[in-house]
């Protein structure tokens, strides 16, 4: 929990960065999110930060957020001027975090927020801001950096986190079939179940020769279909597993 914790510290900082020295023409540039601007990517991270923190309270307080607070978050941060999004979402980014870290360990341990299918715990929560944190501040910062890549700690706790990602981001392989994927940095074994319907990523014990060996943070950035030819470190894989995979996830 207190690395996560610490990771999304870092992530936030690392944001806040990269965005403060940047100018009205650098904010309308496209991001590597797909028909998304860097000021459009703030503004999404801002409005999620005030949609956090809306359920963390209601859910402590026992009640239940109502269904059309988010649609007006959208609306809301939609009609806001490009710097605007940008400037409030730093604060309230900021004020996410300060949240969190601010909860007690008895809020922390009775904290069961509803998210869809999944009720998450505390640090289930955090992991859950740090993936999308980690990934939009990689869509920022490649803009300006083509070798940029996740940190390893945001990607050692992002890659443990991966399992209920893929369901969401996974389209049809179109046949059945089982990838064996070794990561390094932090190490990590999976078997990745391609099926007609998705897919699904299992811990497990790879193979001597896994079909897949990359940085644990390729992996993350590949689940988020964010690992194209030219952001791509040094990897192995077997025939055309790569390809495929990124088929799999066509990301944003």
């Amino acid at each position: 929990m207190e690395r996560a914790l610490g990771a999304l510290r870092a992530s936030v900082g690392r944001l806040h960065q990269l965005c403060r020295g940047l100018d009205d023409t650098q904010l309308a540039q496209g991001s590597y999110c797909r028909d998304r601007s860097i000021a459009e990517v703030l503004g999404h991270l801002g409005s999620s930060a005030v949609i956090w923190c809306r359920r963390l309270d209601d859910t402590l307080a026992g009640r239940a957020t109502p269904d059309a607070f988010a649609p007006a978050v959208w609306e809301e941060w939609d009609a806001k001027l490009p710097r605007s999004k940008v400037d409030d979402a730093l604060v309230e980014d900021e004020g996410l975090l300060e949240r969190l870290e601010g909860l007690d360990q008895e809020d922390r341990a009775r904290l069961a927020l509803p998210m869809g299918p999944m009720t998450l715990s505390f640090g289930q929560v955090v992991a859950f801001r740090l993936n999308e944190h980690a990934l939009h501040t990689w869509d920022v910062e490649v803009v300006f950096d083509d070798h940029a890549h996740l940190p390893e700690d945001a990607a050692a706790v992002v890659v443990d986190h991966l399992a209920p990602i893929v369901g969401f981001t996974a389209r049809p392989a179109g046949a059945e079939r089982r990838v064996a994927v070794r990561t390094s940095h932090p190490a990590r074994d999976f078997t990745l179940h391609l099926t007609r319907e998705g897919a699904e990523l299992a811990v497990s014990s790879a193979p001597a020769e896994p079909d897949l060996e990359l940085p644990a943070e390729a992996f993350c950035r590949l689940v988020y279909g964010r690992l194209d030819e030219d952001h791509c470190p040094p990897v192995r894989a077997d025939g055309g597993v790569l390809d495929l995979l990124r088929q799999v996830f066509p990301g944003p």
